[in-house]
């Protein structure tokens, strides 16, 4: 009978503590997604597109907040996260080619290091990284350098995005006063033409 007893106690006393967690607090840089092709969750809902999209991006978008960001908070030629805490990812769904490089389908994790004319992109298969603390340059599958061009907006949260092309699409990062670009060609596209 004690047994039980103390059963039922334990049980009520580690509901009672489970029902009181609180969740985190809201996050100084959230995490946010952007699809290629644009809007696919919304597309795909209206049942107006039935495939897979190409490719999606999950990153978290740090503010400027009045900070110096570039050889500011992200220093020139050390590496960066593309963000804020966790490391980007990047995943494509089916064959892509990078800076004439063939990318399988997969989940990769994208870095870089920024330079004031430039950036060096870093394509990774080690996945589920925080930040770019155990960064291994063995699983590297890409680097390619894409130029620094300055934004006509002076953009407050980082953003990445596909922006479309003929051929694949740009995936453009945008933060304070700076753009890069990097093109994307989507090979079944590419074959098709």
């Amino acid at each position: 009978m004690k047994k039980i007893l103390f059963g039922l106690l334990f049980t009520a006393f580690t509901g009672a503590a489970i029902a009181q967690q609180k969740p985190t607090d809201l996050d100084k840089s959230p995490m946010d997604m952007s699809y290629w092709p644009n809007n696919y969750p919304i597309s795909k809902l209206n049942g107006t597109i039935k495939s897979a999209p190409v490719a999606r991006i999950i990153y978290s978008r740090p503010q400027k907040n009045g900070r110096i960001i570039f050889d500011g908070i992200v220093k020139y030629n050390e590496m960066w996260r593309l963000g804020a805490n966790e490391a980007t990812e990047i995943e494509f769904f089916n064959k892509v080619k990078i800076a004439n490089k063939e990318i399988a389908k997969g989940r990769y994790t994208l870095y870089c290091i920024p330079a004031q004319d430039k950036w060096t992109i870093i394509m990774s298969s080690d996945n589920y990284c925080w930040g770019n603390y155990g960064y291994d340059p063995k699983k590297d599958i890409l680097r390619t350098d894409i130029k620094v061009e300055k934004s006509i907006d002076n953009v407050e949260n980082f953003t990445i995005y596909f922006d479309e092309t003929k051929t694949g699409a740009n995936l453009i990062f945008l933060w304070d006063d700076v753009k890069t670009v990097l093109p994307v060609t989507n090979i079944d596209t590419a074959k098709k033409q």
